[in-house]
């Protein structure tokens, strides 16, 4: 079954009850897990805190920043939320100090974001904590992937799934190339899943039809929302209809035998009357085994 992940990220806006409204909304649309990202911001953003930023939190990309994150208490409290309402939570870390931060939850997974892909001592220290991890692939080359992936080879033999993105946000379906999947399957030999940016809803279904083993969307509860994300998300009856969708694939598809089917034959005793006349030597079961 295609892994759904519903990509809450920073659309929280700071507020531990958008996040949890947020949580409840990928409950109630059938995703597997949510994810949030984490930032040491004096690290990430070292040398930028005072650039002009205009913000609900004040005039600098500082302030903004700062208003974003969310503190240890804040995560203790949606550790405790998503425990209640049994809804798997993780976080991409976007620096060392980060990965240690969301260590103390021992999280299912790992997900490494695009920014990231590129820092192999980073890719390296998520590779030791030996989780199965998601790795997205805008803004890399094939040489990029490949100096990323073989830090988990060599350092762990655990599941690593190649993401590929699109790193624009909202991305133009135009750009989304989604054949560039069955190229990373065949170059690395591993798990290929997508992460969308895109703000409809079927490119990430197409995505799944194709055999993306997971499929990544960012939430909101509203795509006019304050935020950078917010326009390339998912509202909660979009993300529903998503997973609605991914979930149909396996079903319409079948396992791919000809045969009749019961519900059939009851119609073909009506339609083919000379099949199964009294004077014919033709049995249902004769025919049912012809379809095959």
């Amino acid at each position: 079954m295609t892994f759904i992940c519903a990509e809450i990220g920073i659309n929280h806006n700071g507020s531990v009850e958008i996040a949890k409204k947020l949580i409840e909304a990928a409950k109630w649309a059938g995703a597997d897990a949510v994810k949030f990202q984490k930032r040491t911001v004096t690290t990430v953003y070292a040398g930028q805190l005072d650039q002009p930023r205009e913000s609900p939190w004040g005039t600098t990309l500082g302030a903004q920043k700062y208003g974003l994150e969310f503190s240890r208490h804040q995560y203790d409290q949606i550790d405790s939320f998503c425990q209640n309402i049994k809804m798997p939570w993780f976080a991409s870390a976007w620096d060392e100090e980060s990965l240690h931060f969301l260590r103390e939850y021992d999280l299912p997974w790992h997900k490494i974001a695009s920014a990231m892909a590129t820092n192999i001592p980073f890719v390296r220290a998520v590779a030791k904590e030996k989780k199965p991890t998601f790795l997205s692939t805008a803004m890399c080359t094939n040489e990029d992937v490949a100096r990323a992936a073989v830090e988990f080879r060599n350092g762990w033999a655990g599941k690593l799934t190649l993401m590929h993105c699109i790193g624009t946000y909202p991305a133009a379906e135009v750009d989304l190339n989604l054949r560039a999947m069955l190229g990373l399957r065949a170059r690395f030999n591993l798990p290929v899943g997508y992460s969308g940016h895109e703000a409809s809803v079927s490119p990430s279904v197409m995505a799944a039809l194709m055999g993306a083993v997971a499929i990544e969307r960012h939430i909101t509860l509203d795509r006019s929302m304050y935020g950078s994300d917010q326009a390339a998300s998912l509202e909660p009856g979009g993300f529903k209809t998503l997973v609605d969708q991914v979930r149909k694939i396996p079903v319409v598809l079948g396992d791919g035998i000809r045969r009749i089917t019961e519900a059939e034959l009851k119609v073909a005793k009506k339609l083919r009357y000379w099949q199964w006349s009294e004077n014919s030597d033709e049995t249902p079961r004769v025919a049912a085994r012809a379809g095959r």
